[in-house]
């Protein structure tokens, strides 16, 4: 029995040996596999970049930007820690020996170069915000540095072997390829594209010169006196591509996006358009229909993304494509090359990871090359071109989706109410990020529908229809008291915070969808109003700096900690209905909190007493809104929000500038020279 106990206490210890884990052997394992598996890596980072880089461009799910941010943050990483490894690696070979580098290490030095080409990045995103390019001057000390370590491990492993003279031509591409994201980061920082846009100084007349003739004249007995010449405005001319049933063709309305693009742009530099250039941009877009003014914005704001997050700035250009034809045939060479070589004491291993490298990077190329082939840079050099076969290729332009046309929704109800609860919130509250996560949770998408623009496009036609001049549109694109105009009785609900009007009339806006039939919910108004409303509040919870300064956030608390106290000690938390006001919640409150939930109630009763005019009026006040809060965000958080997938607040911020509805616009009307005539 004795025998027997201990025969079983002796197997069960050799089990849990073996079951053991050997940190020397973990270690060894490591050390000998690290350096291929973080290349194999930075390799597969760099495809699923170039695959998902454009795509955030046209899409506003999470999912996209999270894959993004963390291969945009792990590929730099990865990379360098490569070359790290490689330059350990080569001076553990060489310490203490006379004899030169072993096949292995001679092989892995041609991954070097490689690594160089990976931190060059895709063409498809260079930024993964508006931040990084601020970054440019860490990446071009990087550079230098990156660039000095992989020539180290190349002279470190220098033996004459054909397999590193092979380096030589990679060397090449991937200085191209990181010189290129560098300078395409300097471009898109803000100093860099700002004065890129600026125009040479103007010092104006020669006033000093003027005011000494008139003196000399003038002392001479001569009769002076100074005569205003007007000069002729410069308008640039600009010949519209219509088809013949009147309707813009897609290769028209390229043609015009980039026209307006190249002078638009300024409003994302925080820079003035001249009166000039607004007339003209204005004029065209009141002759278009909703469709097509909607279409030539987006491409655009497309033209802008590429600007500011891709390397398109250097690619589609002569210097770009002389670049892109070294890269791709030094790439192409090496691969030939490696192939012919003989392979003799080389590891099989590395042997193929090599050969992915190698058909890595030529299949990079060769779809980057792709994408630029079928790009709107492209089709806009061969309309210049006068062949019949550029002429062809041009004409068979069809544009692309260039935003994700969807509006985020969030309703201060489903959020109140928890009506999306998780089963993970005491882990997440453990971790810090409940509120964060709670926040997305409670975040839906819908598309912007087409009644939407229509009656956003319209009512800013009216407006600028109704602008006489510069300073009388100025003030329309800052004016919300359309509503008042109307009906006096709004005035306590407009004349106020715009946080607080955001809060009031959604609220207002829920109350009265779910007091109404179901017929009248599916109402073209009554839609319009819900989408606009839940936007508006998304913006006012998660994008506060879209939106004029204010106390939002507080507001939003204060409101949803009163809606939980109401309804729970009523028991009736599901129910949607408007409350009797007998006295005033400020009688009562004071500003001890800044919730709105009560007086949403009375201005929910007082659209109820509109009957059939209440989703018209309050779907113009919602656009009325947004078109305020458009007009007041600064364009650099426009065009944050570009990789996004985009706004509807930027699209209808830049259709107010082509409308001539913007501050961001000089109050001249031509330019003024004097003259002196002497008598």
């Amino acid at each position: 029995m004795l025998i027997t106990i201990v025969s079983s206490l002796i197997f069960v210890e050799k089990k849990r040996r073996a079951m053991e884990i050997d940190p020397k052997g973990m270690r060894k394992l490591w050390k000998e596999w690290e350096l291929q598996t973080m290349v194999v890596i930075s390799l597969f980072l760099q495809i699923v970049l170039i695959l998902f880089g454009n795509r955030r461009k046209r899409t506003a799910r999470n999912w996209v930007r999270i894959i993004l941010w963390l291969a945009y943050l792990l590929a730099d990483w990865v990379a360098t820690v490569s070359l790290g490894i490689l330059s350990n690696n080569q001076g553990d070979s060489d310490g203490g020996r006379d004899h030169s580098p072993d096949q292995t290490d001679i092989l892995t030095a041609f991954w070097a170069p490689f690594l160089l080409l990976h931190l060059g990045g895709p063409d498809t995103i260079t930024a993964y915000s508006l931040e990084d390019n601020e970054l440019w001057l860490r990446h071009l000390l990087a550079l230098i540095f990156q660039f000095c370590v992989a020539f180290y491990v190349f002279l470190s492993s220098w033996t004459g072997a054909p397999i590193l003279i092979l380096s030589i031509p990679m060397f090449v591409a991937g200085m191209i390829k990181y010189g290129e994201r560098t300078w395409v980061l300097r471009s898109a920082s803000r100093q860099h594209f700002r004065d890129s846009m600026l125009t040479p100084p103007d010092p104006g007349p020669n006033y000093a010169k003027f005011i000494e003739e008139h003196t000399t004249k003038d002392d001479e007995g001569y009769i002076v006196t100074v005569n205003k010449v007007k000069d002729a405005p410069h308008v640039v001319g600009h010949n519209h591509t219509i088809s013949i049933d009147g309707k813009i063709p897609d290769t028209g309305i390229l043609l015009e996006a980039h026209y307006y693009y190249e002078t638009f742009k300024r409003l994302f530099a925080d820079l003035i358009l001249s009166f000039q250039e607004t007339q003209n941009s204005q004029s065209y877009f009141l002759e278009r229909n909703c469709e097509e003014a909607f279409k030539v914005v987006e491409v655009e704001l497309g033209f802008m993304y590429d600007a500011l997050y891709t390397k398109s700035t250097v690619v589609n250009t002569v210097t770009g494509y002389i670049l892109r034809l070294i890269s791709l045939s030094s790439t192409v060479s090496a691969f030939v090359a490696f192939l012919i070589i003989k392979k003799d004491g080389f590891k099989n291993i590395d042997i193929i990871i090599t050969h992915l490298l190698l058909v890595g990077a030529i299949a990079l190329e060769i779809y980057a090359a792709i994408l630029v082939l079928i790009s709107e840079q492209t089709f806009l050099h061969l309309s210049n071109h006068k062949s019949r076969l550029a002429k062809h290729i041009f004409e068979s332009f069809r544009i692309k989706k260039m935003w994700s046309n969807s509006m985020a929704q969030y309703n201060l109800f489903s959020f109140c109410l928890d009506e999306k609860p998780t089963k993970f919130a005491q882990l997440q509250k453990l971790f810090c990020i409940y509120e964060v996560l709670e926040q997305y949770r409670y975040k839906t998408l819908e598309n912007v529908s087409p009644e939407l623009k229509e009656l956003i496009f319209r009512q800013l036609k009216e407006k600028a229809e109704r602008g006489e001049d510069v300073v009388v549109r100025k003030q329309l694109c800052t004016r919300r008291d359309a509503l008042i105009q109307e009906n006096e009785c709004f005035r306590e609900f407009i004349e106020t915070e715009f946080d607080q009007i955001i809060l009031l009339w959604h609220i207002a806006t829920d109350l009265c969808f779910h007091s109404d039939s179901s017929e009248t919910q599916s109402s073209p108004n009554c839609k319009i109003s819900k989408l606009v409303s839940e936007y508006m509040l998304y913006l006012l919870v998660m994008c506060p700096f879209m939106l004029p300064n204010g106390i939002g956030q507080i507001r939003f608390r204060d409101t949803c900690a009163e809606f939980m106290n109401f309804f729970i000690e009523r028991k009736s938390i599901k129910d949607r209905k408007t409350v009797e006001i007998k006295i005033l919640p400020s009688e009562v409150k004071g500003d001890r909190s800044k919730s709105v939930l009560f007086d949403a109630s009375r201005l929910a009763k007082l659209l109820e007493s509109l009957k059939e005019r209440k989703w018209e009026t309050m779907s113009e006040v919602w656009v009325e809104l947004l078109s305020y809060a458009a007009s007041q965000c600064r364009g650099f958080y426009h065009a944050q929000q570009l990789r996004r997938g985009g706004e509807l607040l930027t699209h209808v911020w830049l259709l107010m500038a082509h409308l001539g509805l913007t501050e961001q616009i000089q109050i001249s009307k031509g330019h003024v020279r004097a003259k002196l005539s002497v008598r």
